[in-house]
């Protein structure tokens, strides 16, 4: 037992190092991308603060899915968050899932740099539209009488730029037009759906997918409408940039160390051999150094060849 143990752990050590390396060479093709879509997410928190400072607290809009969808109330409010915090971890979970499973689809880095592509395309829309309208906020603490309705006027540009995260972002107002929440989770499980394996998996995370609407209506974190812009916005963004980006590599037609990106050094030397072939008239197939005769306008490619057609015609 203690045998099997160290083997499959030194087997899974491998396996970890083997992807490290890998994921290494392509973090430092794309890293670029990568930060530049991380430094986003940091922009848009802070336009959502910043749109915070604008926000009037004012009556609640009419909503249908406030009429047909009772409100949660505040004791129950962390109910939207917990579905939507296992829906995050659990897909950054199966971005990582190569480094330890020998079943590999994806590259880590290649797919956050698709996800964060999508997720800043969409908050730029986001951005726009929640600027261009500022509605009252129709959860608790952004209604009129709550303290954290209206932000006092900053007393120093710092004080913007810290953005008092995690507090300002959970209890913010005004960024309303569409739901961030469902910019994530439908991110996630588009991106599932196309590089992820298991079927059931697929219609599990559309159903959570679907409640996680409810939820964020019933909770009152937002009206129903930013939730339905954010459905078919957040499906039109992933189609469209979808076909912009370069498709991921196939993992299964063979081994990852192919399928690492050439720097511009191989790639040169790679050319200059394949141009040096075609100059010497080979085309990089084994020769064939057999000894060829030709007997009767045709070339045969063995002795004992010439031989049997001799018998065969009595001579």
């Amino acid at each position: 037992m203690t045998l099997y143990i160290a083997r499959e752990s030194s087997k899974l050590w491998r396996r970890i190092c083997t992807e490290t390396f890998i994921e290494i060479h392509l973090l430092a093709e794309k890293w670029k991308l990568l930060l530049a879509g991380l430094i986003f997410q940091y922009i848009h928190g802070l336009a959502a603060r910043g749109v915070h400072y604008l926000h009037r607290p004012g009556p609640t809009l009419q909503d249908v899915g406030f009429m047909l969808l009772p409100e949660l109330g505040q004791d129950k409010a962390y109910i939207s968050e917990t579905v939507f915090s296992f829906v995050f971890f659990s897909f950054v979970m199966w971005t990582f899932h190569p480094f330890i499973f020998q079943s590999k689809r994806i590259y880590t880095v290649l797919i956050w740099r698709r996800v964060l592509a999508f997720l800043v395309a969409s908050q730029t829309l986001r951005i726009i539209t929640f600027y261009s309208t500022q509605l009252p906020g129709p959860n608790y603490h952004c209604r009129e009488g709550s303290k954290l309705a209206r932000l006092p006027h900053p007393k120093s540009v710092v004080e913007v730029l810290l953005i008092n995260f995690p507090r300002g972002v959970i209890y913010g107002c005004g960024d309303l037009i569409f739901s961030s929440h469902m910019i994530f989770t439908l991110v996630f499980v588009l991106t599932y759906q196309k590089y992820g394996s298991r079927r059931c998996i697929k219609q599990l995370a559309w159903l959570i997918a679907v409640i996680q609407s409810f939820l964020i209506v019933a909770s009152r974190k937002h009206y129903t409408v930013d939730v339905v812009v954010a459905w078919y916005t957040v499906n039109l963004v992933v189609f469209f940039v979808d076909k912009k980006l370069p498709e991921l590599p196939d993992r299964t037609n063979g081994p990852s160390s192919q399928l690492i990106p050439l720097s511009t050094k191989d790639k040169d030397s790679r050319t200059k051999e394949e141009h040096l072939k075609l100059m010497n008239g080979n085309s990089g197939d084994t020769p064939d150094w057999r000894q060829r005769t030709q007997v009767n306008g045709k070339i045969l490619e063995d002795i004992n060849t010439v031989h049997a057609d001799k018998e065969m015609n009595g001579t």
